[in-house]
């Protein structure tokens, strides 16, 4: 008995050596970091349910100094949330390949823009950067004003009740992207499939939350016998007939009608586009390059699950927590108001883009908002070659590098009393002050979010239509939020905000 234990105890030795004394393991032991297990390294530290993972990750960023690192082999990590080391892992395409937590989204988004790198990713973001050029934006906002007023009518029905903004928020966006970059208009019926498909979005989201969680989970052969890997094949199934439907909806509208050359210069394409008076969508793009051979179905199903779960959750989540902070903070909310009367004077007239670049203040207060609670608040990279970050420490290659933009933008070296909601941090001034990497909402460099002049345009004239019409009266405060690790940030639960008719409150 006493030679097995022996043996056995060699046996253990010797894997947690090869498992904990490689090179990678070496080099990574010198970054700060929790001690490590006996074979499983930090595995542990971690293990814990979506709802206390972002707390977790917050106390982490609190205990470390800018940077910290993870390791259970052969997965090795560092997460970083400082500008200097920010910019010198995405301020190029050197480190463009998204890490192995991306793994987890592969069965639902798989090669899309989000995830796709080298020549697939060039052609792919090629195809569709022309969807949002300025003039195409331009009239992607008639729709988008029109969607704000339909959602203003929503909240009148409220009648000065406490509402949930998230759901009624959700709603709107993702009918907005639908009609804009899909150039689809849901009826009743698409209407209650995409509010399954909304919960259906959060549901999966905790599903790759819990996995991130769990390196035992990882492999995907592991990961498939388990119930929330049977549970994410039949979410996924029901979500990819979703935007199927919508694919083929737009198919049938535009019958063999597509043939826009995608790769045209945005300018030529606008030309083109503004003769014809008509509207195109980023879904005809797509099709119109399957005509040219540059991508096949399969790759535009890519591309609209991608896009339909990016350019609908993301902004719903930088709404809800815009209007949820301008509630809370009512001199504010009424200086963003004053601004936009200024410009609209007493007229009902629709908002248009003029009218949005008038309107400084909002946007200040739009950035604020991104600030404190951005929406994509975690992005990850592959590095693809040995790197000496900022502090002097030295990472390998093949380690993931998360940049945690939450926790940058909480940085009191950066934004004292991160806490306080300031719309005065990004006046011109004060930005020429910080690093250019300091603030990253939409991330930045050549892998910025392609989408990000839309979102904004989205937010800026939902908030200048509510704010117009209500006032916001604060029901959740900062301080009742607790955030669930998700691929979006979310509160765990309702987001409540009271609209009161500002007409009538001002009389």
């Amino acid at each position: 008995m006493l030679i097995y234990l022996i043996s056995t105890a060699i046996v253990l030795c010797v894997i947690h050596v090869f498992f904990n004394y490689n090179r990678v393991a070496r080099a990574l032991r010198k970054i700060p970091g929790h001690k490590d297990a006996f074979i499983i390294g930090n595995a542990l530290e971690i293990l814990v349910s979506p709802d206390k993972l972002m707390d977790l990750l917050r106390s982490f960023a609190k205990k470390f100094n800018g940077i910290y690192r993870f390791w259970c082999y052969p997965i090795g990590a560092v997460t970083v949330y400082n500008p200097e080391d920010i910019e010198i892992i995405i301020s190029t395409m050197k480190h463009s390949q998204k890490s192995i937590i991306y793994n987890v989204i592969k069965p639902w988004l798989k090669d899309g823009l989000l995830l796709s790198s080298g020549e697939k990713w060039q052609t792919r973001r090629k195809i569709l950067t022309p969807t949002f050029h300025f003039n195409i934006l331009r009239q992607f906002s008639v729709t988008l004003q029109e969607n704000a007023q339909k959602l203003v009518a929503v909240l009148e029905a409220t009648s000065g009740r406490p509402v949930d903004i998230v759901s009624v928020i959700s709603e709107f966006t993702l009918s907005s992207i639908c009609e804009t970059a899909m150039g689809t208009q849901l009826n009743e019926q698409d209407t209650n499939a995409a509010r399954s498909y909304k919960d259906m979005i959060y549901r999966i989201g905790h599903i790759f939350t819990s996995r991130i969680a769990r390196i035992y989970l990882y492999p995907d052969l592991t990961f498939k016998l388990t119930s929330l890997g049977r549970e994410q094949k039949e979410l996924l199934r029901k979500i990819t007939k979703f935007t199927e439907q919508v694919i083929d909806q737009r198919k049938i509208m535009l019958g063999n009608n597509v043939n826009i050359d995608t790769i045209k210069e945005a300018e030529e394409y606008d030309d083109i586009f503004m003769k014809k008076k008509k509207k195109v969508a980023m879904l005809d793009l797509l099709l119109s390059a399957q005509k040219d051979r540059l991508i096949d179905s399969a790759g535009i199903q890519e591309e609209v699950d991608t896009f339909m779960f990016e350019g609908h959750d993301t902004t719903a989540s930088g709404l809800t927590f815009c209007m949820m902070a301008l509630a809370n903070n009512r001199d504010i909310q009424n200086e963003a108001a004053a601004e936009i009367k200024a410009v609209l004077a007493d007229s009902n007239r629709a908002i248009t883009m003029e009218d949005i670049s008038n309107l400084p203040y909002l946007d200040r207060c739009i950035k604020e908002s991104l600030r404190m609670y951005p929406p994509v608040h975690f992005i990850s990279r592959k590095l693809s070659e040995d790197v000496r970050l900022s502090n002097k420490y030295d990472v390998p290659a093949g380690v993931g590098c998360h940049i945690s933009i939450f926790d940058l933008h909480h940085r009191e070296d950066l934004y004292p009393d991160p806490a306080r909601f300031d719309p005065d941090r990004f006046l011109p001034e004060q930005c020429a002050r910080r690093h250019p990497y300091a603030y990253i909402p939409f991330s930045a460099g050549p892998r910025n979010c392609i989408g990000q002049k839309f979102a904004q345009l989205e937010m800026k004239l939902v908030l200048a239509e509510v704010l117009r019409r209500f006032e916001l009266q604060p029901v959740t405060r900062p301080e009742d939020l607790s955030f669930t690790a998700d691929l979006v940030v979310r509160n765990k639960g309702p987001v409540y905000i009271t609209f009161t008719n500002r007409v009538a409150t001002e009389e």
